[in-house]
């Protein structure tokens, strides 16, 4: 019996994953294309891609496998975006460690998590850190794989970045709706903890540009005391250790549940460090092509706003 062939659809006016394979697949219902992206069985430009409303441009070359499909990656801490030959981009969520902080702890990581589903595709496979999020921050997160390709992106990373934008929930109401921040930073190797300087202080130039895009005020039980909240967009022009902790701590405003920068005490209207790396969009080493990668906002950010 012949191997049925994979299918292959080239884009031609931009749109969506999901309405863009229902035109092509005749027949086929939602559930069934929910089904194939599960099952890792389309890819866009040869990189699987599991979600549905991910965007189309004209151009595009859009596959659907035969088969089984890929492994897929099952775990409650991490989820893969998009993969391909070169790359894996990775939601992580908070309560994750990048890598471990000791080479010979045997904590779980993502980057364990992630050697462990790439050797059950290859026994030689392995993956790289590019970049890392703190253990409390969710988001985007990308891998490489191999050491050549880490140290390509990791040496030239801020020229192939064009936007990383994070969304986080702070304490209080900012008194400007936008702005900038600017400032120095230098981190103390004994504490851990990164200092803010004004001026150049022979630290690390930090940018941070921030916009408030809701607010609200949350009442306790009693009604004695009134607790303020602005849900926050920020975006970074530099990428430093600690950088948006730091800087909206600068402001008197620090992100919720921040035990290292907070104001005194770590108490969050969510009951975790409240920020969150939506988008990543970098040139792909491999392609020279743009790519952009989100992770939703969690819902849990929004319930001391509704």
């Amino acid at each position: 019996m012949r191997r049925k062939q994979d299918t292959s659809f080239r884009v031609e006016t931009a749109t969506e994953l999901m309405p863009f394979l229902l035109s092509k697949l005749g027949g086929m219902t939602r559930t069934s294309v929910k089904q194939l992206l599960s099952q890792r069985r389309v890819t866009v430009n040869a990189g699987i891609q599991t979600r549905h409303d991910t965007p189309l441009k004209a151009g595009d070359i859009v596959q659907v496998l035969q088969g089984r499909g890929n492994v897929e990656l099952r775990h409650p801490k991490l989820r893969v975006i998009y993969e391909d030959d070169a790359l894996i981009v990775v939601e992580k969520k908070n309560g994750l460690l990048t890598v471990p902080y000791n080479p010979k702890s045997s904590e779980t990581t993502a980057l364990s998590i992630l050697k462990e589903y790439v050797k059950k595709q290859s026994r030689q496979a392995s993956v790289y850190v590019v970049h890392r999020l703190d253990r409390e921050t969710s988001g985007v997160l990308v891998f490489a794989k191999s050491p050549e390709l880490q140290e390509y992106m990791r040496t030239y990373w801020r020229q192939l970045v064009s936007k990383r934008t994070y969304i986080a929930l702070v304490e209080g109401k900012l008194q400007k709706r936008e702005g900038t921040i600017t400032s120095w930073l230098t981190e103390d190797d004994r504490t851990a903890m990164v200092s803010s300087s004004p001026t150049d202080n022979g630290g690390q130039k930090a940018i941070t540009h921030y916009k408030v895009l809701k607010e609200s005020t949350l009442q306790s039980d009693d009604t004695t005391l009134t607790t303020e909240y602005s849900l926050v967009e920020l975006n970074l022009e530099t990428g430093r250790t600690n950088q948006i902790r730091v800087h909206m701590a600068t402001l008197k405003h620090p992100v919720g549940g921040d035990r290292k920068y907070g104001n005194g005490n770590d108490s969050s209207p969510i009951d975790r460090l409240c920020l969150h790396a939506r988008t990543l969009e970098f040139i792909h080493p491999m392609t020279e092509k743009k790519v952009r990668f989100e992770a939703p906002v969690p819902k849990e950010f929004m319930r001391p706003l509704s």
